[in-house]
């Protein structure tokens, strides 16, 4: 069995977490929540993502279990970057009264290829990686 690992980086940037859970009203019409928590990033590699947030669930939905579909928006020096996650496992960070984290572990589920290209770059390149956040619009432009 030849499994290709994907190399974790210790890269810090900050994230929303976001999902819209699923509201079965009957008949009833509701407008559509989202729930959304920011934190930052501890780890990134090219098939998923370690975080540290405030809490380990919004409202009464766990952000880890019953494999639910979560958006993550990451703030990389080249470009914002919007891509659906799993939680796989999380670990309670900080056990003192006033600072308590979780460290969330999460698959990258998808993203847009042109989204796929931004955080390959920052993936390679890291802290070098240019802050013009046209750099990789202007490369795709120039293909053409």
């Amino acid at each position: 069995m030849n499994r290709k690992a994907s190399s974790r980086r210790n890269l810090q940037v900050p994230v929303t977490i976001s999902f819209m859970p699923e509201v079965n009203t009957g008949r009833l019409t509701m407008k559509p929540t989202v729930f959304s928590i920011k934190g930052e990033t501890k780890d990134l590699s090219g098939t998923g993502i370690a975080f540290l947030l405030d809490s380990i669930r919004l409202q009464e939905y766990y952000l880890v279990g019953e494999s639910r579909i979560l958006t993550a928006e990451l703030e990389l020096p080249n470009g914002t970057v919007t891509m659906k996650i799993v939680g796989q496992r999380y670990e309670q960070i900080g056990q003192h009264l006033s600072i308590n984290k979780y460290l969330i572990g999460a698959n990258i589920v998808s993203m847009t290829d042109f989204e796929r290209e931004i955080y390959d770059e920052y993936l390679r390149l890291g802290s070098k990686v240019k802050k013009d956040k046209n750099s990789l619009l202007e490369l795709n432009v120039t293909k053409s």
